[in-house]
C-alpha cells in the first residue's frame, strides 16, 4: 500500500566519494503539501542530496521513497509526478524558450502543451522571451524560464535550487507568491534549498539544516528562532554555522 502522507522519505541516505562522505545517512520525512527548506553551508551536502532525490545520482545506501514509490525501483512513475528548478542547471542555449518548453513538455507528457505554455509565460511573464534562445538571457530571466519549466507537468513535488537567484527583489517577491498560491492550490509539496533567509521565513513550513553531510537541527523558522534566542533565521544559520550552541 502506497503511503500518501509523506512526499519524500529516506532511510539512512549516504553518498561517499571515495574516502569523502558527502551525506551521511540521513532520515528525511517530508509531509505531502508542505513546503520546506533544505539550508546548510557550501559542502553541507544539500546539492548531493537533491540529486540523489532527483534520481540523477546513485546514492552508496539507504532507501528513498517519493510519493510513496521507491524511486530506484519505480522511476518512471514517479518522474511524471516530480519536476526540477535550478538556475545553476541551463537549459539548451541554441533553442528558444518554446522549443526548450515543447521538447519538456513532450518528455512529460503535458496535454495542451501550447495551451500550457502560453499559460506558464503570461503567469511568469515571459511570453515576449518565448521565441529568443535561451542563451541571450539575462540571469533573472533564465531563472524564470526555468521555473517555467518547473510548472510544466503541473508537479505534485516540486525540488528547486534557489528559487529566487539572480532576480530584482520585486520580482523575487512575485515568484515566492506564485509557488505559495500553487502549493495552495494544488496541495503539491515544495522542497527547496535556500541561502536566502528572507525567502524560508516567509514561505516555509518547516526547516532542516545539514552540517558535513548530516542534519544537525530541524524545527518550522519561528521554533528555530525562538530556540537560539536570535531575531531571524539568518542568525540562527550563522550560530550553527558557527558552531553555537542553541540557548
Amino acid at each position: 500500500m502506497i503511503n500518501t502522507d509523506f512526499a519524500i522519505e529516506t532511510k539512512k541516505l549516504r553518498k561517499a566519494f571515495g574516502e569523502i562522505v558527502a551525506v551521511d545517512s540521513i532520515d528525511l520525512d517530508i509531509r505531502a503539501g508542505t513546503i520546506t527548506a533544505l539550508l546548510g553551508g557550501n559542502g553541507a551536502g544539500k546539492t548531493t542530496t537533491m540529486t540523489m532525490l532527483l534520481g540523477l545520482l546513485q546514492p552508496t545506501s539507504g532507501s528513498i521513497r517519493l510519493l510513496g514509490r521507491d524511486l530506484l525501483k519505480e522511476r518512471s512513475p514517479i518522474a511524471a509526478k516530480v519536476n526540477f528548478s535550478s538556475p545553476y542547471v541551463d537549459l539548451p542555449n541554441r533553442l528558444t524558450v518554446r522549443e526548450n518548453l515543447n521538447v519538456y513538455g513532450h518528455l512529460y507528457g503535458v496535454p495542451h502543451l501550447k495551451t500550457r505554455i502560453d499559460e506558464l509565460a503570461e503567469q511568469l511573464q515571459i511570453t515576449g522571451l518565448l521565441d529568443r534562445p535561451h542563451g541571450s538571457l539575462s540571469a533573472g530571466q533564465r531563472t524564470r524560464a526555468s521555473l517555467a519549466k518547473s510548472l510544466l507537468n503541473k508537479p505534485r513535488l516540486m525540488l528547486l535550487d534557489e528559487p529566487t537567484a539572480s532576480l530584482d527583489p520585486d520580482t523575487a517577491d512575485w515568484v515566492r507568491t506564485l509557488l505559495m498560491d500553487y502549493r495552495k492550490e494544488t496541495s503539491a509539496t515544495i522542497f527547496m534549498a535556500s541561502h536566502n533567509m528572507y525567502e524560508v521565513e516567509r514561505m516555509c513550513d518547516d526547516v532542516i539544516v545539514m552540517k558535513s553531510g548530516k542534519i544537525v537541527d530541524r524545527g518550522s523558522p519561528q521554533k528555530l528562532i525562538e530556540t537560539y534566542s536570535r531575531g531571524n533565521l539568518e542568525e540562527v544559520f550563522l550560530d550553527i554555522a558557527r558552531n553555537r550552541t542553541a540557548v
